[in-house]
């Protein structure tokens, strides 16, 4: 279909971002739903496309743990030969229906959320989350990872496919985002209560499940303990919708912000495929005892696709809790940036009221060409890595895109559109 006006295609895309309807359906082996991961040694990663060269210390270890716990190589050392070879096709999660936080590596047996679009019929999948500590998304590799990661695949993984294979259609995730974003919930940074309303759809038919009583104990307390267990769930939500809308292929709507450590990388609706990049910055914030924002490595993770959804920093009104943890001051400060973010988007979705914010919906549709017009960037929650691989989180905070993505994309669509420079 054409649009008389760029207006009226950017409404169509918001459209079908409020119209998206995701379900979580299954937790399975990666490589079952997507088929490059059988192709030889694959991984996938975060943000745009990248090189194994041109990857920070944190992913470059994380690739490391991948290498070991699909057991590519026995040790550290032959791990990264393997890596430095090239002979590892490394593949942008994005570009297989997929999203990864942090450094977003992904191999074939990871056990992957799958999460359906049910008004598009599309599908999306993101790893599971790993707890919080030495974990492989923030670059560590230990022993303690891989064993964590083969548990996830063999146990974790198995129970929650057959609990959510009792629930016909599966999980309704819109109304799980609903409940939680009026308690507190932003879900980048936080998602306490969505992993907890999670775990109460859960609870009850884990525990009549016919399985070992230690394993089902395991899984339990796992859920419990893990507060960002829901993040990687509305990745998944967040990226299934946004592909639906992107289907039409006209508009300067943002579908897709993301970032490798290396570049920062975003896609309009009228551009499809392509990726508009710049270089990422550091986040700033607040800084676990003894580091510093020397210790920070650069900007990385899928898990911006939140914020191109509406939720995340864009709506850091909804999460009062959050705002000093991310070092972004108190009530007030979040109440501006939400309102500052809602320049930058074309409408509000009135599927997910903030009741903090006078119940107005979430931000809808950031617009590229507000962006460059008024030099607004979207405000991006998100944990800071060591830039060392292996050490894990050093804080929290917040961070921007450079501006320079959204004027290419907006140059890009201005002359497909026919517009000389």
């Amino acid at each position: 279909m054409n649009y008389q006006t760029i207006d009226e295609a950017n409404l169509a895309v918001a459209a079908k971002i409020v119209a998206g309807s995701p379900f979580l359906l299954d937790v399975v082996p990666a490589k079952s739903v997507i088929k490059e991961l059988n192709e030889g040694k694959v991984l996938l990663h975060a943000g745009p496309p990248i090189t194994y060269e041109q990857m920070v210390d944190p992913i470059q270890g994380a690739c490391v743990g991948a290498v070991l716990f699909e057991e590519w190589a026995d040790n550290e050392e032959d791990a990264r030969k393997l890596l430095e070879s090239g002979e590892v096709k490394l593949i942008p999660c994005h570009h297989v229906d997929a999203v990864g936080p942090m450094g977003g590596i992904t191999s074939a047996n990871m056990a992957v959320l799958i999460v359906e679009n049910r008004t598009d019929g599309n599908k999306a999948y993101c790893t599971m989350n790993e707890g919080i500590g030495a974990v492989l998304r923030f670059g560590a590799y230990s022993e303690e990872v891989v064993t964590r990661l083969r548990w996830m695949r063999d146990v974790l993984g198995p129970t929650l496919s057959k609990v959510l294979k009792t629930k016909e259609g599966g999980l309704n995730v819109n109304v799980l985002v609903a409940k939680a974003i009026s308690m507190g919930d932003e879900f980048h940074q936080r998602n306490i209560a969505a992993s907890l309303a999670f775990l109460k759809e859960i609870a009850p038919i884990l525990v009549r499940l016919d399985m070992d009583q230690q394993e089902k104990e395991e899984v339990m307390q796992f859920l419990a303990d893990t507060d960002q267990f829901f993040l990687n769930i509305m990745m998944a939500a967040a990226k299934a919708v946004l592909d639906g809308a992107r289907t039409i292929q006209e508009g300067t709507i943002v579908t897709a912000m993301c970032r490798n450590g290396y570049e920062f990388g975003i896609r309009i609706a009228g551009m499809g495929d392509e990726w508009f990049t710049g270089p990422v910055n550091t986040p700033q914030g607040l800084y676990f005892s003894g580091f510093s924002e020397a210790d920070a490595a650069p900007d990385m993770g899928d898990s911006a696709i939140t914020e191109t959804f509406g939720v995340g920093g864009m709506a850091m009104i909804a999460a009062p809790a959050v705002t000093r943890f991310v070092g972004s001051g108190g009530f007030h400060d979040a109440l501006q940036t939400s309102n500052e973010m809602r320049e930058i988007c074309i409408d509000q979705n009135p599927n997910f009221p903030v009741p903090t914010w006078d119940f107005q919906g979430i931000c809808l549709g950031i617009d590229a060409r507000k962006v460059v017009e008024t030099g607004i960037t979207p405000v991006i929650n998100t944990g800071i890595a060591n830039k060392k691989a292996g050490l894990g989180q050093i804080g929290a905070g917040t961070v921007h895109p450079p501006i320079e993505c959204f004027e290419k994309a907006v140059l890009a669509y201005a002359k497909k559109l026919g517009f000389q420079e």
